[in-house]
């Protein structure tokens, strides 16, 4: 991990077998944001060919379009908010919608659970998660969302005045899909996540994000961090969009892993994901979950996602939720975790790499301000509109 001060290598947040993996994403060049390949270690400026990146994933022959050959990746001078560079590396999706899904995995349905009924107080979270996991008496992971045995926990559980919203989209027959940000909004590797100041409880939510074309069809994979306010879900779930929708809340990179012949969706299903929190303070949270764990298959959530009721015609990515909720005291013990400015968080796996922030306040990160028609100003000034074939 690259301190600051300290000389930054690119290819240590690359997949570990970044050689032969195929990646796209999207750099800040003098003229403007570009869509990017990584092929065989060498970065190409696609922008002539697919000036954004949901025209180049859209593509069936995406992984072998040509370029400009900039140079071996493993050469360039990459910029982080903490360390000089030259090249600034964005979120890897532009105009594509950004979804995710939720309480996807039994410890976050738990956690959910668990803020629904303390109303946003971490203070009375530990004895609420305590009485849940008595009562409840099994694992949520080994029931089978939509299945006769979760109707039948359901009827149970609401017999017992126990039922939550939550549990609902952990085991009834509907996911929880909604959408995370506004296009273009997301932010890359490198850069500042942003935590509302009103928050007194969050966290990070370390995810694997599908990426997928007009069609449905997912095209590839890369990591998320779908920052999330535990205070305010746990008052509403109708506050959702104030929890998760802030300035820099959604982080996606370091770049989109294509599937190929190499790597697929298999893989995703198998990977195992790590989260390191390094605190300013001397705090460290170091945790690993798998994919295996998830309750409801990832294709099964981008059906759920897009089909004959809901079209998205520059693609979209989805966040397929998280497996971590982190419980560890920073504190007073019983208060759990929280984020302080300052945080570094780094979400890995080992066949798409290392997605690595820092924590700020939403209202002290750079401000969002280039949106669709300044992309689409820009594209035309530098001739590009109209330019993918």
């Amino acid at each position: 991990m690259g301190r600051e001060g300290e000389a930054l290598r690119i290819q240590d947040y690359l997949p570990a077998d970044w050689p032969e993996a195929i990646l796209a994403g999207r750099v800040q060049t003098g003229d403007g944001p570009s869509p990017v390949l990584v092929r065989e270690g060498r970065l190409i400026d696609v922008s002539l060919t697919a000036p954004t990146m949901a025209d180049l994933l859209a593509r069936p022959d995406a992984a072998t379009v040509e370029g400009v050959d900039m140079g071996p990746i493993a050469d360039m001078d990459f910029r982080t908010t903490w360390s000089g560079g030259d090249i600034e590396l964005l979120s890897p999706v532009d105009l594509q919608c950004i979804k995710a899904s939720g309480v996807t995995f039994a410890v976050s349905a738990m956690e959910r659970v668990i803020e629904e009924r303390a109303r946003g107080d971490s203070t009375a979270a530990e004895g609420i998660r305590a009485d849940l996991g008595r009562r409840i008496g099994g694992d949520l992971s080994a029931v089978k969302p939509g299945s006769e045995q979760a109707q039948a926990l359901k009827a149970a559980l609401i017999a017992d005045g126990m039922w939550s919203q939550y549990l609902e989209v952990a085991i009834g027959p509907d996911a929880e899909i909604f959408t995370k940000a506004p296009i273009l909004s997301s932010v890359g590797w490198g850069a500042e996540v942003g935590v509302h100041p009103g928050s007194a409880w969050n966290n990070p939510e370390p995810e694997v994000v599908l990426v997928c074309d007009p069609s449905g069809r997912t095209v590839g994979a890369s990591l998320g961090n779908d920052v999330n306010l535990r205070d305010v879900e746990g008052r509403s779930a109708l506050l959702l969009g104030k929890a998760k929708d802030n300035n820099a809340s959604a982080a996606i990179g370091p770049f989109i892993r294509l599937f190929d012949g190499r790597f697929g969706m298999d893989d995703v299903r198998k990977a195992e994901v790590r989260l390191e929190v390094i605190g300013p303070d001397g705090f460290v949270m170091d945790g690993t979950s798998n994919m295996a764990l998830i309750s409801r298959d990832p294709e099964e959530l981008v059906r759920q996602a897009a089909g004959a009721n809901h079209q998205y015609p520059d693609g979209f990515a989805l966040y397929l939720g998280t497996m971590f909720a982190p419980v560890d005291d920073r504190g007073p013990p019983g208060l759990g975790f929280t984020h302080k400015v300052g945080d570094r968080v780094r979400v890995s796996s080992p066949k798409l790499g290392v997605l690595e922030n820092i924590v700020t306040t939403s209202d002290k990160a750079p401000p969002w301000v280039f949106g669709v028609s300044a992309l689409m100003r820009n594209l035309a000034q530098r001739g590009l509109l109209g330019a993918s074939v």
